[in-house]
């Protein structure tokens, strides 16, 4: 009798620990989700590694490239919005250099150019 309830208390110690640390918690959430899921999936156990990797701490390395990657993003827009207002200075320039002076009137006038 003394090693059933030996067992027992291990059990009740790791059950606490488990609660404790938010496991159960967690647990409970995921297969909640699984059991209110309208199409359950081919893979009940792919579903519960795809929601417990989702709900796991965050990599720190990880972040630092969410960052990277959005820092990057408003870069590229950036640089985007540049080239766009170069073309047009450039288009406005390749205009100008079609200019003929009109010897008559000594008046500079600008040939329309289409690209």
């Amino acid at each position: 009798m003394a090693h059933y309830k030996a067992a027992d208390s291990k059990r009740e110690q790791f059950r606490q620990y488990l609660e404790k640390s938010g496991v159960l918690d967690v647990l409970t959430k995921v297969l909640v989700a699984l059991y209110e899921e309208p199409e359950k999936p081919n893979s009940a156990l792919d579903f519960l590694k795809h929601h417990l990797g989702a709900s796991a701490p965050e990599n720190p390395e990880l972040e630092a490239l969410r960052l990277e990657l959005a820092e990057m993003k408003e870069k590229y827009e950036a640089v985007l919005e540049e080239n766009k207002t170069l073309k047009s200075k450039g288009a406005t320039w390749h205009r100008w250099t079609n200019c003929k002076l009109k010897q008559d009137l000594q008046v500079t006038f600008c040939v329309a150019t289409q690209h």
